[in-house]
């Protein structure tokens, strides 16, 4: 896939999830049958509020062709400014991934990917938001040779005590150095997620190194352009795996 799938759990009042290691997503579902998995861990420094995951597991399974389910368990982490650190688990995150146009030498790629944040973590020690939260969002990709551009947004619906309803956008271009390399950067824009609060505009820059078929290395950083001043960093170990292709079947049989 692209840059692949679901960035893990900030476990904080606010959800921030996406397509690892970035927070724009792709429509792009993982093969039929073929499975991805994720050992990842997740940092964010809000001017000395620290929060995370470490690590978090995420597991992504090709149901149907075109159809992707999606699952994220998080061991989760705060400390505020002054105070002492907090583990524990987080808010478990549920998808389903459904591609419905594909694409073409003209038509981008498009699908959308609705996300259902569990609260399994707990509030009281910031390490969950409390209420169940819901994104629904349309991701569009087009890809020319060694080029992969791909985005959209969607709409988070963010119950409770202060928090409203808002929106997230972004766009992200990658390009293949080598066969082993990717490397890509994003720009986004989310509208406040509490009353009074602030937007946040902000960027990525990342990489995927791919070992081999089945073992690969992703990472990303950046930070806030306009917004609280953020500082993020996201790394995972993935593994790729399932059922052969036919040519591939014949070839090991000889």
């Amino acid at each position: 896939m692209a840059i692949v799938v679901a960035l893990g759990i900030l476990a904080k009042s606010t959800a921030l999830f996406a397509g690892p290691p970035f927070r724009t997503d792709d429509p792009e579902t993982v093969d039929y049958k073929h499975w991805e998995f994720y050992t990842a861990t997740q940092y964010e420094n809000d001017r000395g509020h620290l929060s995370g995951t470490a690590p978090h597991l995420e597991g992504n399974y090709g149901l149907l062709p075109n159809v992707q389910l999606h699952l994220i368990v998080p061991d989760a982490f705060d400390r505020p400014k002054g105070g002492p650190a907090l583990f524990g688990p987080g808010d478990v995150e549920l998808g389903v991934k459904y591609r419905f146009v594909q694409e073409s030498e003209y038509v981008p790629m498009v699908g959308t990917f609705p996300l259902l944040e569990a609260p399994t973590g707990s509030k009281a020690r910031g390490l969950g938001t409390g209420q169940p939260q819901l994104f629904v969002p349309l991701w569009l990709q087009k890809s020319l040779g060694p080029w992969t551009s791909y985005g959209g947004g969607g709409y988070w619906i963010n119950p409770g005590t202060g928090n409203r309803d808002y929106w997230f956008f972004g766009w992200l271009i990658q390009r293949d150095i080598t066969k082993w390399l990717t490397t890509g950067a994003e720009i986004f824009h989310r509208t406040p997620v509490t009353t009074g609060g602030q937007s946040e505009t902000g960027y990525n820059i990342g990489a995927i190194v791919n070992f081999t078929d089945v073992h690969h290395f992703i990472c990303s950083a950046g930070t806030d352009i306009h917004g609280p001043a953020n500082f993020f960093f996201y790394a995972a170990y993935l593994m790729t795996w399932g059922p052969p292709e036919k040519g591939e079947e014949r070839k090991a049989a000889k």
